[in-house]
């Protein structure tokens, strides 16, 4: 009995719902009901009552859709989303499937006002029967309760959620309420355009568009019968009847959508016929979306795309939200469409260049036999390379000779890593690589700042490959490590004074370590922060004294935005990979200027240029030559070849290039890579070259652009008298020379008639820049005697001869 009651107050609800719903579109008509209402007034008129009394008010919000991240020519590399959905509008959706969809939902969509009396009588029917509660929902109806999912799902109320599809009469009454408004305040085709990008479609795709793409890679404006007819029939049970996991189930639903729209005439017998003879596993074409980077073709771009655009520091972005969910929410949901810097063209290109010289996959290092507690790629040299437009900060490449693991056999495999050696760990990179030699440029910064000038000469100890040269803690002063460090050449050189010119095409160790020393370490770490070198980790280089000789961990990024600031005549404009941002509705979002900052002077930055010109003209960097456009660039090696650079630009480009080993410290020594043997990898070897073929082809139809020419006071510096000094002692001869704003170095030795020690002559002599060293040259305390002139024996007067006959 209890059953029965329950029943029957259905029974009672449904009627005055009805009577109600039927009164407000007018389609009561005479003796309708007459005998129902008249057993049952009463409760019809208090069921009216209710009716009225509920809330009417139906607001459906933006749809969660997927987001789409683009390259710069518009190819798609991404679709993040909490859905798969992609919206449309009604006109991008097939008539076929517009007619399937209600052929099977509700056939009679157009004619009634959101309500239909005739389900709603089978409904009751069948209730007064004792069965279950029946919906006989219309398509309106539908899309009401699937919007309140929504809308619950989207306010994170679970409880709601589970409440908008709940099978009971008083949820049944409310949807009837909304879907007479509704039907009051929307056109029939707005409502089934929102039922179409709404409803479920099975196997993680929502919404007519995805679906369409999904099973058959083709959009929904261009669905056949058969693939409309399958469609359509999914949303009544799409979790058992989708076409990829369950095939049969899905064929058969779909032959009863055929059947339907065959009995309403929308289709002739031929084309049910050939419909159902297609067999729906032939039908499928999946494609799988794009919705995590993994699924990219460019997987290690997207995931720094990604960080990016969540990265709370960007203020430039914090139209997309002030908090990270909030950002998370509008870059996966929000339906964006995010064009990014990534130049296709380029980036294929690079990855060619790369990968010839550092293949993929590699095993370039000799095999250890003793050492098996290492995995096997430890022996691997890895290569990366990041391309940027100095003048915007826009990053246009960014490859690596690793591929992103997709499978989990994949993720410990040689040759793979999702690690992005590229970017910095908060990006999903890496802590850095040391930077070598690479570091030298920021102590020409900072010498250039100070009155060095492009001209000048700069100490230099000597040193070899074999005999170091040693700097005591107090020569190294700010910085300085615990005891003495040692630094060699590649070859023998120092002892005196060198030119600037030669000391960076040259690369020469001691020459650096003495202008740093004299510069202040502090002072050069101040100056690599100012130009916005930092460690792969996050905070500023380290004060160690080898720290700016190369040996902290920085990234390709970042060291090529640091060396664009060269190339943009002293202006910093912060790496930056998005163009555009659009809504859903195709409205562009108002990003914060990617805003660029003079750091240091600009006459500063075309003096650096001039002198690193130099390195590529005839230094150690000469396999990097353009050839008649003008670059700039250093290489880097560090101790025993672990790691190699090339670092340059030119007036629109610049560029970084890594190779090293990344899982361990073996040197780059005795290998065979891309098809050539070196003995020991220095970064003009391997990273130079590949550096000249990624610039020439990131380079195509830009012109020749000139370096600007720095000034006279850059080239030639603040010169002043030098001293004479010649005939004093080392000390009365330094304290002269200090005195009048010179550094002194003992720079050699020489034959003369003063006493052994003192001061012969100084090189430079006459003048020299102020602040610059002066060489000593020193008496040995002997004087040779003068050697004796040789007599000149006078030349025999020639004889003079006739020319033998005939003969003129």
């Amino acid at each position: 009995m209890q059953g029965r009651a329950t029943n029957l107050g259905n029974v009672v609800s449904l009627l005055g719902a009805f009577v109600a719903t039927a009164m407000v579109m007018g389609l009561l008509t005479a003796g309708l009901l007459i005998p129902a209402v008249g057993a049952t007034g009463s409760a019809a008129t208090s069921g009216v009552k209710m009716f009225d009394d509920l809330p009417g008010e139906f607001t459906a919000t933006q749809l969660s859709q997927q987001s789409t991240i683009k390259d710069a020519r518009g190819g798609i590399l991404a679709t993040p989303q909490q859905e798969n959905r992609i919206v449309v509008s009604l006109k991008q959706v097939a008539p076929i499937m517009q007619k399937a969809q209600i052929a099977i939902e509700d056939s009679r969509f157009y004619e009634h006002g959101g309500v239909d009396p005739r389900g709603i009588m089978r409904a009751v029917a069948s209730n007064a029967q004792g069965g279950d509660v029946q919906g006989a929902s219309t398509l309106t109806q539908q899309y009401v309760k699937l919007t309140l999912q929504e809308n619950a799902l989207r306010a994170n109320d679970e409880e709601a959620a589970q409440a908008a599809v709940r099978k009971s009469a008083a949820r049944k009454i409310q949807e009837i309420k909304y879907a007479v408004t509704l039907e009051k305040e929307m056109t029939k085709d707005q409502i089934l355009q929102g039922y179409l990008n709404l409803a479920y479609y099975g196997d993680l795709a929502y919404g007519v568009e995805a679906a369409s793409q999904h099973y058959f890679s083709v959009s929904a404006k261009k669905l056949n019968l058969s693939q409309a007819a399958l469609l359509a029939g999914l949303v009544q049970n799409p979790g058992k009847t989708d076409p990829r996991n369950y095939p049969e189930k899905a064929q058969a639903r779909r032959n009863v959508v055929l059947d339907r729209m065959y009995a309403l005439g929308i289709i002739s017998a031929k084309e049910l016929k050939s419909a159902k003879a297609i067999p729906v596993k032939k039908m499928l074409k999946i494609k799988n979306p794009l919705s995590n980077c993994a699924a990219s073709s460019q997987p290690y771009f997207c995931n720094y795309v990604m960080e990016y655009l969540k990265d709370l520091d960007n203020h430039s972005l914090d139209v997309l939200g002030k908090t990270k969910p909030e950002r998370i929410k509008n870059i996966t949901g929000g339906g964006l469409t995010i064009q990014t810097t990534l130049d296709p063209q380029i980036q294929k290109e690079s990855l060619q260049d790369l990968t010839e010289r550092v293949p993929f996959n590699n095993k370039a290092l000799p095999k250890d036999p003793a050492d098996k507690s290492k995995a096997q790629r430890s022996k691997l040299v890895g290569g990366a390379a990041t391309i940027i437009e100095p003048n915007t900060g826009r990053v246009l490449a960014m490859v690596q000779n690793t591929k992103y693991p997709t499978t989990k056999a994949q993720q410990n495999a040689y040759g793979y890593t999702q690690v992005n050696w590229n970017v910095d760990e908060k990006y999903n990179g890496t802590a850095g690589f040391q930077f070598g030699s690479t570091a030298k440029m920021f102590a020409i910064v900072r010498a250039l700042e100070t009155g060095t000038p492009v001209n000048g000469t700069v100490p230099s100890k000597f040193a070899s490959t074999s005999k170091g040269a040693v700097y005591t803690p107090q020569e190294i002063g700010q910085c300085a490590p615990g005891g003495p460090y040692t630094i060699h050449n590649d070859y023998a050189i120092g002892g005196k004074p060198l030119p600037l010119k030669k000391a960076t095409a040259d690369s020469i160790n001691t020459a650096f370590a003495s202008l740093t020393f004299k510069l202040g370490a502090r002072n050069v770490l101040n100056t690599m922060t100012k130009m916005h070198l930092h460690t792969g980790a996050g905070p500023a280089l380290p004060c160690y004294a080898s720290s700016v000789l190369g040996t902290g961990d920085v990234t390709p990024m970042t060291l090529a935005s640091s060396y664009g600031i060269l190339a943009n005549n002293g202006k910093y404009c912060p790496p930056n990979p998005i163009l555009s941002i659009t809504t859903a509705d195709k409205k562009p979002l108002k990003l914060g200027a990617n805003t660029c900052k003079q750091v240091i002077d600009p006459d500063v930055a075309k003096g650096a240029t001039e002198l690193l010109q130099g390195v590529i003209k005839g230094g150690t960097g000469t396999r990097a030559s353009l050839g008649s456009r003008p670059a700039a660039g250093k290489t880097g090696t560090t101790d025993k070849h672990v790691e190699s650079w090339f670092v340059g630009y030119t007036a629109q480009r610049a560029a970084a290039v890594w190779v090293g080993t990344p899982y361990s410290q073996r040197g780059m020594n005795g290998i065979s890579l891309g098809g050539s043997y070196y003995g020991g990898v220095f970064g003009g070897d391997i990273a130079a070259p590949i550096w000249k073929k990624l610039i020439e082809n990131a380079s195509q139809g830009l012109p020749e652009r000139q370096f600007d020419d720095p000034s006279n006071k850059i080239i030639n510096g603040d010169r002043i008298s030098v001293p004479y000094v010649s005939g004093m002692s080392v000390g009365e001869a330094t304290a002269r020379l200090k005195e009048a704003g010179f550094l002194v170095q003992v720079a050699g030795q020489t034959n003369s008639g003063y006493g052994q020690g003192i001061v012969v002559y100084t090189n430079p002599s006459g003048s020299a820049l102020r602040g610059s060293t002066i060489g000593l040259y020193t008496s040995t305390g002997y004087n040779p005697p003068p050697k004796p002139e040789k007599t000149k024996t006078p030349d025999p007067k020639p004889t003079k001869t006739k020319p033998p006959p005939g003969r003129r």
